[in-house]
């Protein structure tokens, strides 16, 4: 994240009508869905457990998911084949247009993977995981950079669907290696999500959703500030869970001398009576945001020997997250609340013009570190917060509702120091995001879903958009093997 900005906002009026026409569209989904439960009760009460039936030969297992759905936006740009969402679901600096279509991975990212475990000594056992990533309405691997370059030199409203991910078209969008024991904990190294995504993804009550979840499909939450940094190349990662104890650890190595493109994760919490509390620490050298490149940069690619294809513009910072996040199972109903800082500031050893990003894509430029124009002349700071219930009305019937919202300070300088309107993106800003879901499992590996999120963006987090609100119902299935 964050998002780009909008000269022309909508009313509130315009706001509150789209959102009621949502709403309706919801009434009828959900009506839809109550229909569907009975049915789901019915093939499905009770749901008896039933013998392992998984993948799995020699130890080795092969799992994957295939989700796809039917989705509309009011305001978004034309679906993208590799952005692993496929549409923006949240509002976004280009989006201009309504879109219906195929889009993929709407409840959980769709993919295809290996995983073994071997008994080794006592309760010790050798793991790994090997794990794919694609987008089902286009047949390609997901690569959320290669959405981002193809709206290289390109005005905002003939964009497509691109943003920034940690998804760059890897074979294996994770892939490590390492030991595991029920006592001691596991210990892995290779390509592996953040121990702050593992967070997210238990403490979003959307489970983070990429169609329903503000933090599921932006990754600055769960990357600590920068969404590439969801996942970590060359990582060690600890996680272990003692009594009612859990703790966690991750540090990402450069290859080479120096702290330049390090990061070190913690976190530590417990259960206790249904309640579990989790509190994390994240620091990152020389994080990257990446963005398409201007028309004027597209020009100038072939004095530096560059490829439009594959180069993109780079913001680096230094990054600093704290964050607590907490749930309440009452049973049937799980309550959700957390929080989380980011603290942007220039990088303390900035990573040069002509850096391989993730997925062989190059930082054909970066900006400005240093001087009187210092990207973070003044730190910046996110506040992060959401909140949710999730309610199972039968073991083949939930739904869910959750608040997402974002404020970031001013830090501007100069003549606009102090600035809480839309003219400039270092001003203060406001995202309020919205969404409802339900889910029927018709089968133990089958499920049907529909659901809505709206978003809106004020201030400074909508300069330079072209439209300032979002709403996009969405409905789809989801197969697990």
């Amino acid at each position: 994240m964050v998002y780009g900005n909008s000269p022309s906002e909508v009313g509130a009026s315009g706001v509150r009508g789209r959102l009621a026409g949502a709403l309706i569209a919801m009434s009828v989904l959900l009506g839809t869905f109550s229909a569907a439960m009975g049915v789901a009760q019915a093939q499905n009460a009770p749901m008896a457990a039933s013998a392992d039936d998984s993948l799995t030969w020699h130890g080795v297992t092969l799992y994957g998911i295939v989700d796809i759905g039917l989705q509309y936006q009011n305001h978004g740009a034309p679906i993208s084949d590799y952005f692993p969402p496929g549409s923006e679901d949240v509002i976004q600096k280009n989006a201009n247009k309504s879109v219906l279509g195929f889009t993929p991975s709407n409840l959980s990212q769709s993919r295809v993977g290996l995983s073994g475990k071997e008994p080794l000594v006592d309760d010790w056992s050798a793991v790994f995981r090997l794990e794919t990533f694609f987008n089902p309405q286009s047949g390609e691997l997901s690569d959320g950079l290669k959405s981002v370059a193809l709206n290289n030199g390109r005005a905002l409203a003939a964009q497509n669907s691109g943003v920034d991910t940690s998804v760059g078209g890897q074979i294996f969008t994770q892939s490590y290696a390492g030991f595991s024991s029920k006592t001691y904990g596991t210990l892995t190294f290779g390509r592996q999500n953040t121990t702050m995504a593992d967070g997210i993804a238990k403490y979003d009550p959307m489970a983070a959703s990429q169609a329903f979840s503000l933090i599921g499909f932006s990754g600055t939450a769960a990357g600590g500030g920068d969404t590439e940094d969801r996942r970590l190349d060359s990582s060690l990662k600890y996680a272990g869970v003692f009594g009612p104890m859990h703790v966690g650890a991750q540090y990402k190595f450069n290859g080479t001398h120096g702290s330049a493109a390090t990061a070190f994760e913690a976190q530590l919490g417990a259960d206790y009576a249904g309640a579990s509390l989790d509190v994390y620490y994240v620091n990152v050298k020389d994080a990257i945001g990446a963005a398409a490149l201007s028309a004027a940069q597209v020009t100038d690619l072939p004095t530096l020997g560059y490829p439009v294809s594959s180069s993109l513009v780079g913001t680096i910072s230094d990054n600093t997250t704290y964050a607590i996040m907490g749930m309440y199972d009452f049973g049937a109903p799980k309550i959700y609340a957390s929080y989380e800082h980011i603290q942007y500031a220039n990088p303390t050893d900035p990573l040069a013009a002509g850096y391989v990003d993730e997925g062989g894509y190059i930082l054909a430029f970066v900006n400005v570190q240093s001087g009187k124009e210092a990207t973070y002349a003044k730190d910046k700071d996110l506040d992060i917060y959401w909140a949710g219930v999730k309610y199972a009305f039968s073991p083949a019937f939930e739904m869910t509702a959750a608040y997402y919202g974002i404020r970031q300070n001013s830090y501007a300088t100069g003549a606009n120091a102090g600035c809480s309107t839309k003219k400039a993106g270092n001003c203060s800003g406001t995202e309020n995001v919205y969404s409802i879901m339900a889910d029927v499992r018709l089968s133990k590996r089958f499920d049907v879903y529909a659901g809505a999120m709206y978003s809106e963006v004020s201030d400074g987090l909508s300069n330079g958009f072209l439209n300032t609100s979002s709403v996009d119902p969405t409905i789809g299935v989801r197969f697990k093997f």
